[in-house]
């Protein structure tokens, strides 16, 4: 790890391992291509630990890259049990503690850097809820499983919210989501996709086209 907070090198990713609550934590970091010091940076959290989900996951990558494309460094991670992070699997407690310590590594390598959450699937629902504490200029979420959150009690996140859908997801119920956002206030910008199911196969392109729309428009905002 490195005191220069141009590290990593522009265009380059390095995995590493910091100190995290239940031991070590597995972190790929990737710059941008021509970024020399980073205006934002975007944490991706990845899908259910219990169901396959690493920082590799498809999805995962498409939101890091997404945000290289954007101009901000990317960090993904694996949660607590996962690849060669420590620990085990903890219903959401501990990746929330996860989370927080890389926001803290984060806000150590580059702080002035403004902070993008983004998440999919269970990855979704530890950004959101941890939005609150975590703070960060604008929020991603693709398919959120709402389910988790008690009826009436989703979170309304500090900050502007994206949230991307495939109206043919067969884990997420896209109807459900829409019906419990349009009561929030204020509502979250919602992207429903026709015919993309939960893992957005052979639409991959198209989330990397609104999730870096997206972050070129609010980074202009903030400009």
């Amino acid at each position: 790890m490195s005191d220069n907070p141009a590290w990593p090198h522009p265009g380059s990713s390095e995995r590493l391992a910091i100190e995290g609550p239940a031991g070590a934590l597995e972190l790929l970091v990737s710059a941008p291509a021509h970024a020399v010091e980073p205006q934002g940076v975007g944490i991706v959290c990845h899908p259910h630990p219990m169901h396959g989900g690493t920082l590799d996951n498809k999805v995962a990558y498409m939101l890091a890259r997404s945000c290289n494309e954007a101009g901000l460094t990317a960090v993904r991670f694996n949660f607590r049990g996962v690849g060669a992070s420590a620990g085990a699997f903890d219903e959401g407690r501990g990746e929330s503690e996860d989370l927080l310590a890389v926001v803290q590594w984060c806000r150590e390598q580059w702080p002035d850097a403004r902070l993008v959450l983004l998440g999919f699937s269970f990855g979704a629902y530890i950004a959101l809820h941890n939005t609150a504490r975590v703070k960060p200029v604008r929020l991603v979420t693709v398919a959120p499983p709402l389910r988790y959150f008690a009826e009436g009690e989703v979170p309304v996140p500090p900050c502007p919210w994206l949230v991307i859908q495939g109206d043919a997801d067969d884990v997420v119920d896209s109807r459900e989501v829409r019906e419990r956002l349009q009561g929030l206030d204020p509502a979250p910008q919602v992207r429903v996709l026709a015919g993309v199911g939960h893992f957005f196969h052979g639409h991959l392109t198209d989330l990397r086209e609104i999730v870096v729309s997206t972050l070129h428009s609010a980074w202009q905002t903030l400009q």
